[in-house]
């Protein structure tokens, strides 16, 4: 079942929080991009185990994305605020309100 690899993805997010956390150094960022792909494979293995296509996920989640941004760009706009003058307050609660709306 998924229990372990939940576990292991805790895991792997919890070292890859603690290189974010740690000093600069000269190999601190290879460690963050080794960190990084740990936990991406381990996203993966855990697609895997639930049946589900990782990519396919991956580019449904980016297709959200880009329907919601694309809703906040109109909201600003019909506001009278182009998305390149709003703040990020601006854009924050504009998100909310499509996430609200889906």
């Amino acid at each position: 079942g998924p229990a372990p690899v939940l576990d292991k993805l805790d895991e792997e997010l919890a070292e890859l929080r603690a290189e974010l956390a740690a000093p600069e150094s000269p190999t601190r960022a290879t460690r963050i991009v080794e960190e990084l792909g740990d936990l991406l494979f381990t996203v993966a293995n855990l697609a895997r185990h639930l049946d589900i296509d990782p990519e396919a996920a991956l580019a449904a989640a980016n297709a959200k994305f880009r329907r919601r941004f694309a809703a906040v760009e109109s909201s600003l706009a019909s506001a009278g605020r182009p998305l390149a003058e709003a703040s990020l307050e601006e854009m924050e609660a504009a998100w909310g309100e499509v996430k609200r709306r889906e």
